[in-house]
C-alpha cells in the first residue's frame, strides 16, 4: 500500500484554518485524515480528547520531548505545549490516508523541513488583523488578555507565510475552501 502524503495548514488563531481542515476531511475522495495533536492546554469549549487534542499535563508533555516522541514540538504559549506525535503520522500514512494537520505555524514549517517531497504546505492568511481580532473576539473562547496575546502573536507569525508552499487568503470563506480543496488534490494526485 502506498504511503499517504503530508498536507499542512498553519495560520495565526482567527483565520479559518480549522474550518478550511474540517471541510475538506468531509471531501472523501481525498482519502484525508486528521492528525490529533498533543497539547498541554486546558479543554475549551466542546472539545474531546483523543478527538480535537490528546491533552497531557505539561509535565508528561515535556517528557515526551525528552523522550523524542514527537514530530516537532514547540511551546506556543508559557506552559501551554503543542506537538505532533510521531506514533500518529505513522499510523495513519501506514493506512494510505493522506495526513492533514491543523497546526502553529513554527510547527507546520517543522513538518515541511523534514518531510518536504511529501509534504503540502499552506498558510492560511486572515485578510486583515483587525478581521482576525473580530473573529478570536466572535468566538467568545478567550479572555481580553489571550486576545491581545494572540493578536501580538500573529503579527510574528505572518511574517512566515512567505515560506510555505501557498499563501491561502482566506477573506471569503467559500472561495477559500474551493481554493484549499484544488490545492490539495492537485498535490494528492502528482
Amino acid at each position: 500500500m502506498k504511503k499517504g502524503k503530508l498536507i499542512v495548514f498553519s495560520a495565526p488563531s482567527g483565520s479559518g484554518k480549522t474550518t478550511i481542515v474540517h471541510y475538506l476531511l468531509k471531501q472523501k475522495e481525498l482519502n484525508l485524515a486528521f492528525s490529533i495533536s498533543a497539547t498541554s492546554r486546558s479543554k475549551r469549549g466542546e472539545e474531546i480528547d483523543g478527538k480535537d487534542y490528546y491533552f497531557i499535563s505539561a509535565k508528561k508533555f515535556k517528557k515526551r520531548i525528552e523522550k523524542n516522541k514527537f514530530i516537532e514540538s514547540e511551546e506556543v504559549y508559557k506552559d501551554n505545549f503543542y506537538g505532533t506525535l510521531k506514533k500518529e503520522v505513522k499510523r495513519l500514512r501506514k493506512e494510505g490516508k493522506n495526513v492533514i494537520f491543523d497546526i502553529d505555524v513554527i510547527g507546520g514549517l517543522n513538518i515541511k523541513k523534514q518531510f518536504s517531497k511529501k509534504t503540502l504546505a499552506i498558510f492560511v492568511k486572515p485578510p486583515s488583523l483587525k478581521e482576525m481580532e473580530k473573529r478570536l473576539r466572535n468566538r467568545k473562547t478567550d479572555s481580553e488578555e489571550k486576545i491581545i496575546e494572540r493578536v501580538a502573536k500573529a503579527k510574528k507569525e505572518i511574517k512566515y507565510a512567505k515560506e510555505f508552499d501557498y499563501i491561502l487568503i482566506n477573506d471569503d470563506l467559500k472561495k477559500a475552501k474551493e481554493e484549499a480543496y484544488n490545492l490539495v488534490k492537485q498535490f494528492i494526485i502528482k
